[in-house]
């Protein structure tokens, strides 16, 4: 019996007191426990904080985001055949004028138009030939849809970086973090590295 202290309700057999259920609502309801639960592992295993990600750089390293706080970060997947392309010069430019309060992280990403179907080595070799890029450039990675990184999880929804909710658009959208490490402009693609917006944003 389902026991009350209140009078104007009456006690009823606990057998009655769960709803029975047929094989197949019973297969729904864990069907749908399941998909709660892998959204629920895929977000707990994404770091909270934007320095404790670490990814594969271009050369065959690690960047580790942890060795830039203090600094304002600006993070822009980027393409080698994209008409927007020449942004990395202003990039670099961006990078070198203000690299003791800023860093400059490119993405490189074939997740539009296929203007990315390089290798890291040639797309190393690109950005230095090219554009004579300093700035640390990570391993070519998805930007977008269901196989997008945990970086640019974070990067594109509020609930991990307490911001905004974002898409990728195209190459070179810019996003701007500042010294405490929070998510504070989102920039989009076709806004060049030298906008009056950027450096505003930057403080310079």
């Amino acid at each position: 019996m389902i026991a009350t202290k209140n009078p104007q309700y009456v006690s009823i057999p606990l057998k009655y007191a769960v709803m029975p259920m047929s094989k197949h609502e019973r297969c729904y309801l864990c069907f749908m426990f399941s998909l709660f639960s892998k959204e629920q592992s895929a977000d707990s295993s994404i770091p909270e904080s934007i320095y404790d990600f670490t990814v594969p750089s271009i050369d065959g390293g690690i960047i580790n985001f942890s060795a830039f706080r203090g600094k304002k970060i600006m993070i822009v997947n980027t393409a080698s055949f994209c008409g927007y392309t020449p942004q990395y010069e202003q990039l670099e430019a961006l990078y070198r004028a203000n690299k003791e309060r800023l860093i400059i992280v490119g993405v490189p990403s074939n997740d539009f138009l296929f203007q990315e179907p390089l290798s890291n080595k040639k797309i190393e070799q690109f950005c230095k030939t090219k554009y004579d890029v300093t700035f640390p450039m990570a391993a070519k990675m998805p930007v977008k849809g269901k196989n997008k990184t945990a970086l640019y999880r974070w990067l594109t929804e509020k609930k991990l970086n307490g911001y905004a909710d974002s898409e990728v658009e195209w190459n070179f959208q810019k996003y701007l973090i500042d010294e405490a490490g929070r998510l504070v402009h989102i920039f989009p693609h076709k806004m060049p590295p030298d906008s009056k917006e950027i450096a505003d944003a930057i403080g310079i």
